[in-house]
C-alpha cells in the first residue's frame, strides 16, 4: 500500500508547485493534473480533505465505500483511510481543495474536537449542496487560510486552525439544514429504521448472533454510521447507539415480566455474552436490577 506523508508529495502527484506552507495547503483545482502515477490505485494519506468543487467528476473508493466524486458540492475525507482513483476517468473540476496534515493539528484543541464532525465519515452520496451564498462564505474562509500560509510566524498556526474550525461549524450547520429541509426522505429514513430495529429483535436468532451494534443498523438501511445517527439526532434527540439501547431495554422488560426466563438467560436472548453486562446496562437505564424490575410486575 502506498503512503502519502507530505503534502509536498502530494502536491507533485497533482503536478502542482511545492506548497506555501509544509503542513496546510488550499489547492486550486482546476490547476490540479494527475500523474499517471501506480500511487492512485490504492493509497493512503496523513491529510484531512475538504472538496469544495464544480463539474467534477470520477468514482473513489474511500475506506469500504463508493465515492462518486460529482455528487454534492461539498465532501470530507479523513486521515489514513485506504482510497482508489480512477485517474482516467478523474477530472477535479472547478473549486478548491483544502488539504490538512494531521500533525498540523498536534497540541490544538481542534485535534481532539474534529473528530466528531461526522460528515468525514458520511458516503458522497450524503455530500452536502450549497447555495451560492454558502459557497461564497466558505470560498472566502478558503482564501483567508491560503493567504495566512504565506505568512508563517508564531500566530500562523492559531489563526488557520480558528477559519478551519469556522468552516467546519458551518459546513455543520448546513448539514443540519439540509436534514430538516429533507424532510419526506428523511422520515422515510427514520421510518425504515424504527421496522429494522422492530423486526430484528422480534426475530430471537438475531439477536443471539450477538450484540446489534451501529455499524450493522446502518449498513441494513443502506447509510453510514455517522449518517445515521447524526440524522437520529436531529429528529429524534438520540444517536443510533441510544435508540438501539433503548430498543434492547423495552425487550428485556418484555421477557422479564411476561416470561420465567432467568435473567442469564435474557441476556443471551437478547446478544450479551455476560450477565453482568446485561444487568449493569438495565440498572444504568432503568435505575433498577432486572429482578428488582421483575418482582414489580410478577410472571404470572
Amino acid at each position: 500500500m502506498n503512503i502519502i506523508h507530505s503534502l509536498s508529495a502530494f502536491h507533485r502527484l497533482l503536478s502542482l508547485p511545492e506548497p506555501k506552507h509544509p503542513l496546510v495547503s488550499v489547492i486550486n483545482l482546476s490547476e490540479s493534473i494527475f500523474l499517471e502515477d501506480e500511487v492512485w490505485k490504492g493509497f493512503v494519506n496523513r491529510f484531512y480533505c475538504i472538496a469544495l468543487k464544480r463539474d467534477a467528476t470520477g468514482k473513489i473508493k474511500y475506506g469500504q465505500q463508493h465515492y462518486d466524486y460529482d455528487k454534492g458540492v461539498l465532501s470530507f475525507t479523513a486521515p489514513n483511510q485506504v482510497q482508489y482513483l480512477d485517474v482516467q476517468h478523474m477530472d477535479c473540476g472547478q473549486g478548491y481543495l483544502l488539504v490538512i496534515h494531521e500533525d498540523f493539528l498536534l497540541k490544538h484543541p481542534l485535534a481532539k474536537t474534529i473528530s466528531g464532525y461526522g460528515f468525514f465519515s458520511y458516503a458522497v452520496n450524503e455530500a452536502l449542496h450549497l447555495s451560492e451564498d454558502e459557497e461564497n462564505d466558505l470560498i472566502s474562509i478558503l482564501h483567508k487560510i491560503d493567504k495566512e500560509c504565506r505568512h508563517i510566524d508564531r500566530h500562523t498556526q492559531e489563526i488557520i486552525a480558528s477559519q478551519i474550525e469556522l468552516l467546519l461549524n458551518y459546513s455543520k450547520r448546513f448539514y443540519e439544514r439540509q436534514f430538516i429541509t429533507r424532510k419526506s426522505h428523511n422520515h422515510q429514513l427514520l421510518v425504515k429504521f424504527e421496522k429494522f430495529l422492530n423486526d430484528y429483535f422480534d426475530e430471537e436468532k438475531n439477536m443471539q448472533s450477538g450484540l446489534l451494534t451501529v455499524q450493522h443498523a446502518a449498513e441494513s438501511i443502506g447509510l453510514s454510521p455517522n449518517y445515521l445517527s447524526d440524522l437520529l439526532r436531529i429528529h429524534t434527540g438520540q444517536n443510533t447507539q441510544q435508540l438501539i439501547h433503548e430498543k434492547l431495554i423495552s425487550k428485556a422488560k418484555e421477557k422479564l415480566c411476561t416470561t420465567p426466563l432467568s435473567v442469564s438467560e435474557i441476556a443471551y436472548m437478547l446478544g450479551f455474552e455476560h450477565a453482568q453486562s446485561f444487568s449493569t446496562l438495565f440498572k444504568k437505564k432503568t435505575k433498577l436490577a432486572p429482578l428488582e424490575f421483575r418482582a414489580k410486575f410478577k410472571f404470572n
